[in-house]
């Protein structure tokens, strides 16, 4: 679908007359690759050899020692780990602390986290999103990268 061949296609289990993929996804040259997970034999390993991003798991000590770990696969297979952009997930604060948030996104940045995903596991996620996180975006923006 993301080639320029719109002609039909007969897999296992569907078959298509044409395969016309309207409007074409964003992708020069290809969609971009995230690979979320800590393991440090095989899913870094697979992070250094073909991912454009990782979500890695942790707080910031352990997000450091991971991101070691990737740079020593990104050397065996000779790529820059600069290229790779490292996000993570972290969960709201209890408390909606503005301090605590910002401590916490300035220690990850410190490290190399690039991107912080703000999980809530609330009945209305949006809701304490918007209160607790919506007061510090403006400072989160200033942060900067290791």
């Amino acid at each position: 679908m993301w080639s320029d061949n719109n002609g039909p296609f007969e897999g296992k289990h569907y078959r298509l007359t044409e395969t016309l993929c309207s409007p074409a996804p964003v992708s020069s040259p290809r969609p971009r690759i995230m690979i979320g997970g800590s393991g440090e034999r095989k899913t870094l390993r697979l992070v250094a050899t073909y991912a454009d991003a990782c979500n890695l798991f942790g707080d910031a000590a352990t997000i450091a020692q991971k991101l070691e770990v990737l740079r020593r696969h990104c050397d065996d297979v000779g790529r820059n780990p600069d290229d790779i952009e490292v996000t993570t997930l972290v969960e709201v604060p209890p408390d909606g602390d503005a301090d605590a948030i910002l401590a916490q996104a300035e220690g990850l940045a410190a490290v190399g986290v690039d991107t912080i995903m703000a999980r809530s596991a609330v009945p209305e996620p949006s809701r304490e999103l918007e209160e607790v996180w919506g007061t510090v975006m403006e400072r989160l923006g200033d942060i900067k990268t290791a």
